[in-house]
């Protein structure tokens, strides 16, 4: 069922399967909004009540006009839907933002799925040379560029025209510039990585810029009991590329938080 949930200073769009499972929250990449899900939740659906949501700017979820960070509304969709504790599941932008709730209030989460994430308190893993050519693409308004660029740089696993995640980028793009001036970065994590106490899986993409591959890494290596996986074959976009093996390892990393594994 969808719903608006009020944040701080705005609202954001949601989607919740229902159901008696254990909750489970999924939080997209920078470069996607909620939709890269679609073919993941019908498998989660049957053992999880699946709560999705598009970050602010994405999807349908309207760009913000004021201050907001990305914990505090996970915090708040969390306390939309009742949930006091929920296993988090996150790509890019959405791990670091589910790291961040995970140290900032540990007994509101379960069990970590991180898929190629991000985590504040760490140099930005894209080149500056990269961030350095968005800002050209963006300053002439070539979106067609922009979707290139990303395109090349985060979803190298495709066949052009690779048209499903050309359609991701080219939607996610303008909340790269609308999100950013009212974006107050979550706390810096990646030095408080060792005190992570939910599990954690952290799941390595092969075909991701080696920046990133570096930083995932890194991050394993901090985090207490951390079980990784390499997915050799994954880029930026795992969930796309090779749905049943993310969610099975989100089912793992669930049964894991309870014990299971």
């Amino acid at each position: 069922m969808e719903s608006t949930v009020r944040v701080r200073n705005g609202e954001i769009w949601a989607d919740d399967t229902g159901g008696d499972g254990p909750p489970l929250v999924l939080l997209h990449p920078g470069i996607a909004d909620s939709g890269v899900w679609d073919r993941v939740v019908p498998e989660l659906a049957p053992h999880h009540r699946v709560i999705r949501y598009d970050a602010r700017g994405y999807g349908r979820s309207p760009a913000p006009t004021a201050a907001y960070s990305q914990a505090e509304d996970l915090a708040a969709v969390l306390d939309h839907f009742g949930l006091d504790r929920a296993a988090l599941a996150g790509t890019s932008m959405g791990g670091a933002t589910a790291v961040s709730l995970a140290l900032d209030a540990p007994d509101r989460v379960t069990a970590l799925a991180l898929f190629c994430p991000g985590v504040t308190g760490r140099p930005d893993p894209d080149p500056p040379a990269l961030t350095q050519e968005i800002g050209t693409l963006a300053r002439a308004g070539d979106m067609d560029g922009l979707v290139a660029l990303a395109l090349r740089t985060w979803a190298a696993a495709g066949t052009a025209p690779d048209a499903k995640a050309a359609d991701f980028v080219r939607r996610a793009i303008p909340a790269w510039f609308t999100t950013h001036p009212h974006q107050v970065p979550d706390a810096p994590a990646y030095d408080r990585l060792p005190a992570l106490r939910p599990p954690c899986l952290i799941a390595i993409t092969g075909l991701d810029q080696p920046e990133v591959v570096r930083c995932n890494e890194q991050m394993a290596a901090r985090i207490p009991d951390c079980r990784v996986v390499r997915l050799p074959d994954c880029d930026h976009l795992p969930s796309l590329r090779e749905p049943g093996t993310v969610a099975r390892l989100i089912l793992e990393a669930c049964a894991r938080g309870r014990g299971g594994v």
